[in-house]
């Protein structure tokens, strides 16, 4: 089938590459010159495991344009992959997708199925389906199709290939079979992907049931946590022992210090926008979206119970992105927490092993404040971050952090404070060294607590 994408961000360029992957002839389309010469010599603009690869592999089926009009012209499925980014308010901005539904209209020559995969409020596809064909030639008919994406950042090629399952929203049979068409390399063997047809607006809620449903088992297990912490019992165990039950599950159940990215956060916020405005608020939704906000910071307060004034302190940072496996920055909990570091007036040494420049970028705002006292500093390895530093904050569990020789804490630092927001390291282990450990939920660990605290109050 010729089919043609419009955005190559996570979602449009790891979807154009997988239907690539699996037969297709895919049109990558994108306004940024930049950005396609790059991905047209095989580069991905994203750092994504293993899809590379596959774009190198699948390089004579896949091309990539900003002719929008010549992408769209005779293409049997257009597929609509950009960003839905949060209002102000919390709604859903939606002018990326009318955006592209405007250039569909301007550009299609023959009869075509768009397929919404951006994550957009219910309703959403019968509002572009009628905005298309108001708009489209003479004699043409356009059926729209949700069909919404559920990969997560660090593993979405494994997560589009070998997808938990296909959800397909039509209002038409024609719409229906084209897209089962389309899929069907991927419902067979070696991939056996479940698809589930329905209609449009139960496509879209899907997606954001879906999405909301993990995101309030976030934020209810780092509630938990949070309590574990005042009544001395053990997260992980709590979470070993609800994840038994097969009615509960074990994945999702990890405290840390909140979720970010690109999903949970305006996902959350767009449906409990969406219910407010229909009159059938989703308290649960709200509550989880409060839970998250507070849980960003938990580490900052724990870091400023044990040092009152981090005026002139030396803050070892550990992990920017919000979660390993991705260069993502949007509301990773470390912008929130070097924030409050910088108006405290600390010195920070920030460590990531592949976002650093884009954090930088990220942070300039900041550091252009007359009232920020605090400064930054970037190292690319963990070693020089933690030298000296007067406590660290792990942020990020990136695999060179969780397997980080816990001695050269104890050797490296001014003092050996860890607050470990991502429950990096076994308690087990930490007890062999002379280390003041805080985590999420579990027993705090000071062996010389009391000695540092003099110091660093002196």
């Amino acid at each position: 089938m010729k089919i043609a994408v419009a955005g190559t961000g996570y979602v449009g360029l790891v979807t154009g590459v997988a239907l690539a992957e699996i037969g297709h002839n895919v049109t990558c389309v994108d306004i940024d010159e930049k950005k396609l010469e790059v991905m047209r010599n095989g580069i991905s603009p994203i750092y994504e495991e293993g899809l590379e690869e596959l774009m190198k592999k699948n390089k004579e089926r896949l091309t990539y344009t900003s002719n929008y009009k010549e992408a769209y012209k005779d293409a049997d499925v257009i597929i609509i992959g950009v960003g839905t980014p949060e209002r102000k308010d919390g709604s859903a901005n939606l002018d990326y997708v009318f955006g592209v539904s405007k250039q569909i209209a301007e550009s299609l020559e023959k009869d075509c199925v768009v397929v919404v995969k951006s994550t957009v409020p219910i309703g959403t596809n019968d509002e572009v389906e009628k905005y298309i064909n108001e708009n489209v030639k003479d004699g043409i008919l356009v059926h729209v199709a949700s069909n919404p994406e559920f990969l997560a950042q660090g593993t979405a090629v494994r997560d589009t290939l070998h997808a938990s399952r296909i959800v397909i929203g039509t209002e038409n049979k024609e719409a229906e079979e084209i897209l089962k068409k389309m899929y069907e390399p991927l419902t067979k063997e070696p991939y056996n992907v479940p698809l589930l047809a329905t209609n449009r607006r139960s496509a879209e809620m899907i997606k954001y049931a879906s999405n909301d449903f993990l995101a309030l088992k976030i934020s209810y297990i780092n509630e938990i946590a949070n309590l574990c912490d005042a009544l001395g019992a053990n997260v992980e165990d709590v979470s070993k022992g609800m994840g038994l039950d097969s009615r509960i599950g074990n994945k999702f159940l990890n405290a840390g210090i909140g979720y970010g990215g690109s999903c949970f956060p305006k996902d959350t916020k767009a449906l409990h926008f969406l219910s407010v405005q229909k009159g059938v608020e989703l308290k649960t939704v709200k509550a989880c979206i409060e839970v998250n906000e507070s849980q960003k910071t938990v580490l900052f307060r724990k870091l400023k119970n044990d040092i009152k004034d981090l005026n002139g302190k030396t803050i070892a940072v550990l992990g920017l992105t919000f979660k390993p496996g991705t260069d993502d920055l949007r509301e990773a909990p470390s912008i929130y927490n070097i924030e409050l570091l910088l108006d405290a007036g600390a010195n920070i040494k920030a460590y990531d092993p592949i976002s650093i420049e884009s954090f930088k970028k990220k942070i300039s705002y900041k550091l252009e404040d007359d009232g920020v006292t605090g400064t930054i500093t970037y190292f690319d390895n963990i070693d020089n971050a933690i030298m000296n530093a007067d406590a660290v904050l792990i942020m990020t569990e990136w695999p060179e952090i969780k397997n980080y020789d816990l001695s050269k804490y104890e050797e490296l630092m001014n003092n050996a404070l860890i607050y470990d927001g991502r429950n990096c390291y076994k308690l087990s282990d930490i007890a062999n060294y002379n280390i003041s450990y805080k985590s999420i939920g579990r027993a705090y660990h000071s062996k010389s607590i009391p000695k540092i605290k003099k110091k660093l109050h002196n």
